[in-house]
């Protein structure tokens, strides 16, 4: 099932929700532009995105202690995608939820929540598999502390969600993202069972941290007292 809209309205124009939409976008495009030398793309993730066991080894100082190169690619990551689906589906995502929770909380706020948010799903990803060589990359770690947030703020909000391929359905927020949040939470508990193998390269607990962080920090935010709250009953 696909969520294509929400009902709840928004107070101001979201300029950083749709800054963030654009500058995705952006990388992404530098990213496949940088993709036609041979082995470029796989080089420039590696070196901007997640991987757990040199993020590790680095705030261990083996082979050297280097706090900012670890850190550094725990943002650099949130803008870096693999394929276009990858990155359409994320920013459908941020398109959908985003801009409510930039209203409740204004704009700078929100980016730090979002970045925040991010921080948080990577680090739950680099301790959950602290073994894995492989370049971790996406949005969807702070937008899954964006659909947290929501999930808290407007859980009576109505998601127009599409069942393929003809089924159109409203349903409440609170089901919709809590559902969503389920099944990130036992696939990444299947993820890290020795008998049901690998996740297929998807980064299921960050997902799970990055909720679980949305959720958190969006009581510790001071939110707009201006914002609208969900009327319909």
């Amino acid at each position: 099932m696909i969520p294509l809209r929400d009902d709840q309205p928004c107070r101001k124009t979201p300029i950083i929700n749709y800054f963030l939409i654009i500058l995705n976008g952006l990388v992404f495009i530098f990213e496949w532009t940088a993709a036609q030398p041979s082995g470029a793309q796989q080089l420039l993730l590696y070196q901007f995105g997640i991987v757990p066991v040199r993020t590790l080894h680095l705030l261990a100082g083996t082979p050297v202690f280097d706090p900012v190169a670890a850190v550094l690619p725990i943002f650099t990551s949130m803008f870096l995608h693999a394929s276009p689906l990858h990155l359409l589906g994320n920013l459908l995502f941020l398109y959908i939820f985003g801009d409510n929770v930039e209203d409740a909380l204004g704009p700078f706020r929100y980016l730090m929540f979002y970045l925040s948010c991010g921080f948080a799903a990577g680090v739950t990803h680099i301790l959950l598999n602290p073994g894995s060589q492989l370049p971790s990359i996406g949005a969807s770690g702070a937008i899954a502390g964006v659909m947290g947030a929501y999930f808290w703020l407007y859980p009576r909000a109505r998601v127009l969600m599409w069942f393929p391929p003809i089924f159109f359905f409203h349903l409440p927020a609170w089901l919709v993202l809590g559902y969503w949040f389920l099944v990130q939470l036992l696939s990444g508990a299947a993820a890290l069972s020795p008998y049901l193998g690998q996740a297929g390269g998807i980064a299921f607990w960050a997902h799970v941290g990055g909720f679980v962080a949305g959720a958190v920090l969006i009581k510790l935010f001071p939110s707009s007292p201006q914002r609208y709250r969900y009327t319909r009953h």
